[in-house]
Formats: C-alpha cells, structure tokens, sequence
C-alpha cells in the first residue's frame, strides 16, 4: 500500500481515489436503480404491501448472512477481487430481476443480488479506508457522498424509464452494462493490498470492545436511516398531515442533506477531528428528530429532517475509517465485523418502528430514534483520541 501522499505517489494515489469513487458510483447508482422498479414489479406480481415487505426482506437477508463468507475472503485476498466479484454479480443479477414472473424467483434473485451487494458495499468501504491511509487529511466521506449522488441518478433515470414506459429489464439491462464499462474501466487502478499477515480461516473475526463500541455507533445511524428510508413518507402523511403528492418531500430534503453533508464533511472531520464530528452527528440526528416530533407541522418537520440527514451523513464514514486503525486484523475484516453490529440496526429498526407505532404511535416511535441518536454522541466520546 501507498504511504502518505509524496512527490511521485501524488498520481497514482489520485488515479486510485478515482477508481474507488467509480465503484461507489455503481454501488449506488445500481441499487438505487433496482429500488426505483419495486412499484413496477409489485404490481406485475399481484403483491400485496405486506407480501411486498416479505419478498423484500430477502436482500438484506442475503446480505447479512453472507458477511462472514466475506470476512474470510477479505482476510485472505485483496479487496479489490472481491469489489470485482461483487460488482461483475450485481450487474449481472440486475437484468435477471427485470425477467421474474414467479415470487419465489423475486425471493431468489433477490437473496443472491444481497449478497452481491455485500460483496461490494463491503470491499470498496475496505478500498476506501485504504485509499484514505494514503492522505494525511480526511477525504473518506466525499466516497459516500459519490454513493448518494449516484443514488439520485438512479432514481432520476428509473423516473424517466417509467414514463417512457420501459420495461424493468431493458431498464435494468442498461444500467447493468453502464456498470459493466464502468467495472472495467477503474478496475485496474483499484487499490492491491498486502493481506499476507492475517490470511485468516475464521468466517468472521469477533469485534473486541473498541470495535463494538464502533459498530454500536453504526448501528444506531442504521435504525436512523432505515426509518428515514422506510418511514419518512409515512411520518408526513399521518403525522404531519399533508396531501399525497407532498408525502415524499421529507425524504427528498432529507436525502438532500445527507449528500450535501458528505460532501462537505472531510473539510470539517479535517479541522475538529474525527470524535467531535461523530458527537455532533448524534446531537443533529436526535435534535432533527425531536424537532419533528414536538412540532408535527410542515416547516419543522422539514427543517427536523434537513438536520437529521446532516447528522447521519458522516457517522458510517467515518467509523469504517476509525475501524480501518484497528491494529489487530486488516481492515477488510474489521469493516465486516462492524458491519455485523451496524447492519443489524438497518434491518431490525424499520419493522421494530412499526410495531411501536401500531402499539403507541409514530411520533414516540421517532423519539425513542432520536434517543438512540443521541448515544451516538455518548459513545464517541469513549473511542480513542488518536482518531482525529
């Protein structure tokens, strides 16, 4: 691997920051993609929301049951073949999801396009804390924010595609070749690590406390985001009472500040450092929150959720970069055992919301998140002071 950025390394560090930005541009830009067919194929299916729910829950399934197969190969080979893998099946597995007739090849397709997408969500999060050990400044969160960038272009072309009334798999054919060209396009500038010290067996290394504390963190920025994801829209209509064509603007302004957020927020990790960055983050998710819930009008909810996606923008950055220090395993496998802890929260926080809201109601619901938030800042302030 590069050491800190000198003279001649200047370039080829700069041509590996730009293939690793390729590759969180197809990250995003392919999922996002995928997510903006689910009305289309709901409807050729005759799904009904809570089957939709079900079929759906296959792909974070697929995606946190494969961490440890991805830990064991990221312990034992570079990042970059395993970014490849993962890249080269989600572009693959795209096309096939415009061709499902059946639910049970929705469940199957979907399961396995999880995986993928845990294949590379993973590696390139370990190309990124390796290209960032390359500078002696923070640039990791501008990696994120290419990924939510990409996210919007996906959703802006699964909108056009829809009004031209094309279909999902020539739709999804498309994008799957785009991301082939892109693949092999940065795929020989990606990042070669030195893995020969910690070719592990093991699937899955145990997060020790610095870790877990890591990963605690993660996992409450994951409930705040799959609730964003999954509730916003929902939040707006039944608590904010607006009319249907409103209901998604939350969401819009919250999407909008989480990119702008990202884009931003190397310069400031750069000036207050890592942990002060991480505490604000939990401060400006439990204040957005607790914005929109004492004061359930237009204004404040959209101002609440504005600051909520301020807040969550940097936190997953930011603890893959601190995990990445970790001395005790390579980077690769330490990401993957944060994530364990972290992706828990993304799956287990939207269906536990629903639940509190059907037993009390929406709004306390989003103040237990808003406390969850809030730990973020109380546990920042327990990682260690050489992360910024």
């Amino acid at each position: 691997m590069l050491s800190l950025i000198t003279g001649k390394n200047m370039a080829a560090a700069r041509r590996i920051r730009i293939a690793v930005a390729i590759f969180f541009f197809i990250s995003g830009f392919t999922f996002s993609s995928w997510a903006s067919r689910i009305p289309t194929l709901q409807e050729k299916l005759h799904l009904n929301d809570a089957q939709l729910g079900t079929v759906l829950f296959a792909l974070p399934m697929g995606l946190i049951l494969t961490l440890p197969f991805t830990s064991m190969l990221l312990g034992r080979v570079s990042s970059r073949y395993v970014m490849l893998a993962g890249a080269l099946l989600y572009a693959v597995l795209l096309p096939a999801l415009g061709l499902v007739n059946e639910v049970w090849q929705l469940l199957a397709l979907l399961f396995l396009f999880g995986s993928s997408r845990n294949f590379l969500n993973i590696a390139i999060n370990a190309q990124s804390v390796g290209v960032q050990a390359m500078y002696s400044r923070s640039i990791i969160t501008t990696f994120h924010g290419i990924w939510s960038v990409a996210g919007f272009a996906g959703a802006a072309l699964g909108s056009l595609m829809i009004s031209l009334k094309i279909s999902p798999f020539f739709h999804f054919t498309l994008v799957g070749v785009l991301s082939l060209v892109m693949t092999m396009m940065a795929y020989g500038d990606a990042l070669q690590e030195d893995n020969n010290a910690s070719k592990k067996k093991t699937l899955l290394a145990l997060p020790d406390k610095p870790l877990m504390k890591l990963g605690l963190i993660a996992f409450g920025s994951m409930v705040c985001e799959g609730t964003m994801y999954d509730w916003s829209g929902i939040y707006f209509q039944k608590e904010i009472h607006v009319s249907d064509e409103y209901i998604g603007m939350g969401y819009a302004a919250y999407m909008c500040t989480m990119a702008t957020g990202r884009f931003v927020g190397d310069r400031m990790v750069n000036k207050y450092g890592v942990k002060r960055m991480l505490q604000v983050c939990g401060c400006l998710i439990a204040a957005g929150l607790l914005l929109s819930v004492v004061l359930p009008l237009v204004s404040t909810g959209l101002a609440g959720f504005m600051l909520t996606g301020f807040g969550v923008s940097c936190v997953v950055p930011l603890v893959f970069s601190v995990t990445g220090k970790n001395t005790k395993m390579a980077a690769g496998p330490a990401i993957a055992a944060v994530s364990v802890i972290g992706y828990l929260g993304f799956l287990l926080g939207p269906p536990l919301i629903g639940y509190i809201s059907q037993a009390v109601n929406l709004r306390l619901a989003f103040a237990l998140v808003a406390i969850l938030g809030f730990s973020i800042t109380l546990l920042a302030g327990k990682i260690a002071d050489n992360n910024g």
